[in-house]
Formats: C-alpha cells, sequence, structure tokens
C-alpha cells in the first residue's frame, strides 16, 4: 500500500518581535489578561519585504533542505496561506514555485483560512495517491493577517493573538516515515459572515483604511451569534475532527501522543487537551508565536520534535479552525 509522508518541514519568522508589554497599551486591556487569557507573550511583525509569497518560501527553501532533494524534484506546489497576500485575485503558489525553483512543478492555492494546513495535506495526499508521478509535494503558507486587525476594535478581540510569519512541508509518495493516516473536517456555514473585512469606523481604528491592495479591516458582525455559537459548538467539533482523522487512520483517540494546534485562548486550549485525553506536555503552546494562520501546525510540530515530546512511532494529530468556519484535523504516525 503506497503511503505518503512528510520528509521535511521549515519555518520563517521576521526580525522584528512585539512583546506582550508593547501590546498590551493600544489595547487597553492589563497586560495580565493579555499574557495569562490571551496567551501572548510576543509575536513577530512582517517588514516591508516579508510578503506571504516571500514568508513562505523562505520557509520552503528551509523544507527542501530538510528533506535533502533538489527544488527540481519537486512536482507540486500548494499554497495554503493568507488571502491577504502580495496581491488580489492573484495565484502566491507560482510565485513561490518560482521562488524556490520548482520549475518542475505545477502550483495552485487552496484556502480555507486558519483551518488550512490539515486540508492542504489531506489534498496533497490524495493527489499523490492517484498520480504515481507526483513523488514531492511542496505545501507552503504565510500569513500577516495582524496588519488586518485594528487594536482598538474590541469585537476583533479574538484576533489580536495575529501573529507573521510562515511554514512548509514537502511530503514523499513511498515514504516510510511520518506517515500520514486520517483526516477529517467540517464546516459550519451558519458563521460563514461573521468576519470579514469592513470600513466601519471601529474595525478601522488609528490605521490605514488601505493594506497594499486591500481595503478594509477584520472585524466581526453579528457579534453575539457567533460567540454563541461558538461556544455550543466548538469544543464537540474539534473533539469531532481529531477523533475521526485518528480512526481513519486505524487506530483510536487514546493512542494519541501529541496534538499540534491553532493558538488560541489559553483555558479553551486546555479544555480541548482535556476532552481528547491529552495533557499541555503533549502538545506545545504558542505564546511566543501567536496565531500565524495555518502556519501553526509547522510550528508545533517542529517545537514538539525540539522539545522532544515527539518520538519514533508516536500517533500525533494536527488540528486548526479557521472562521468560516471550518474545524480540521489530521493523523500521522512519526518517525
Amino acid at each position: 500500500m503506497v503511503q505518503i509522508g512528510i520528509a521535511g518541514f521549515g519555518t520563517y519568522f521576521p526580525a522584528q518581535i512585539e512583546t506582550a508589554a508593547e501590546f498590551a497599551p493600544k489595547t487597553g486591556i492589563p497586560l495580565e489578561v493579555i499574557q495569562h487569557k490571551m496567551g501572548i507573550t510576543q509575536r513577530h511583525i512582517a517588514g516591508e519585504g516579508d510578503t506571504v509569497s516571500y514568508m513562505a518560501s523562505e520557509a520552503a527553501k528551509r523544507a527542501i533542505a530538510h528533506a535533502g532533494i533538489s527544488p527540481e524534484q519537486i512536482k507540486m506546489v500548494i499554497s495554503h496561506g493568507s488571502e491577504y497576500k502580495d496581491h488580489v485575485v492573484w495565484n502566491a503558489a507560482g510565485k513561490i514555485q518560482h521562488l524556490v525553483g520548482a520549475v518542475n512543478a505545477f502550483a495552485f492555492e487552496t484556502y480555507a483560512l486558519c483551518a488550512g494546513a490539515p486540508i492542504a495535506m489531506n489534498i496533497a495526499r490524495s493527489m499523490m495517491l492517484a498520480d504515481p508521478t507526483l513523488d514531492y509535494v511542496l505545501l507552503a503558507a504565510a500569513s500577516r493577517e495582524n496588519d488586518l486587525v485594528s487594536p482598538t476594535n474590541p469585537r476583533a478581540r479574538f484576533m489580536y493573538n495575529f501573529g507573521a510569519g510562515g511554514g512548509a512541508m514537502v511530503l514523499k509518495r513511498d515514504a516510510s516515515a511520518n506517515v500520514l493516516l486520517g483526516a477529517s473536517a467540517i464546516t459550519d456555514g451558519s458563521l460563514s459572515e461573521t468576519v470579514m473585512l469592513t470600513t466601519e469606523a471601529d474595525a478601522i481604528g488609528d490605521g490605514q483604511t488601505i493594506n497594499g491592495e486591500i481595503v478594509g479591516m477584520l472585524d466581526v458582525r453579528n457579534a453575539h451569534y457567533m460567540a454563541e455559537r461558538l461556544g455550543e459548538t466548538s469544543l464537540p467539533n474539534f473533539v469531532r475532527v481529531i477523533r475521526e482523522s485518528v480512526e481513519k487512520g486505524g487506530y483510536r483517540l487514546e493512542d494519541v501522543k501529541f496534538l499540534g494546534i491553532t493558538h488560541m485562548k489559553k483555558s479553551f486550549y486546555l479544555e480541548i487537551l482535556q476532552a481528547v485525553g491529552l495533557t499541555p506536555e503533549q502538545s506545545v503552546y504558542l505564546e511566543n508565536y501567536g496565531h500565524v494562520q495555518s502556519v501553526d501546525q509547522v510550528i508545533s510540530l517542529q517545537l514538539g520534535l525540539e522539545q522532544g515530546k515527539i518520538k519514533a512511532g508516536d500517533v500525533i494529530v494536527l488540528a486548526g479552525a479557521g472562521t468560516g468556519y471550518t474545524w480540521s484535523a489530521i493523523a500521522l504516525r512519526w518517525g
């Protein structure tokens, strides 16, 4: 049976760092709330040259080097990063392919906001199983969504954790290690129009109305409904996709040894861990990065390995959730 596995991964972060102490006064929120409830110690801030395509490409170059292959061996490039990219109505994947030198690949985008990484991995896996010529595939993403959030907009408070950076993975066909097992996702479309760009005064704040080619800032419509609906559905949907991804791979939830998940407020993160039978020692919390959209899963994987929380033979799950509202997860057997 053909197996698809992770051959390499890499990350890139802008040099500028904003600490919680620097960020808190902009919001009017006490520092201890920013640090301990919202779970932000610091985050990276993109510079002028840190476009989505640049950050994703820098992470991709590191992933290719980690995989020990040449860019010419890559046959497909998928960009699953932010829609707030270099240009609007534009395929960032082609620019990433060019920047990394994957001259034998075709390139396209897939977009599921902050739930994007597990979904993109599953798309790539499915295509690789169907087409034997896709022996190496590059997945790359980046985000600087924090540019689009006014720190004085109380409706956007749950997005104050946004940070900038890029992440990438190289997937290999006929892999014997780090094998993708199963994946799951679910969408609640009743939340599809709760978060979007607007030009309302609260959303803009003291920021710019125009960011590059983007007009407006991120805002929340019908905040009461969003909070109420997510309160009802988010935990069970996270548990559902995590459980289903593991079971589709032939394992049980009890077999999971590590969870790499989107950054969120600390209390909900701990609640999810408890609900799936894990402890903080079996995960990593991204307080030094914030929420970097669909890059979070690569960061979690990298930190989990660096901290010795992921060991050979472990069943691990990478999970995310994004406005729209979609929850996603993919299970792997590491090593």
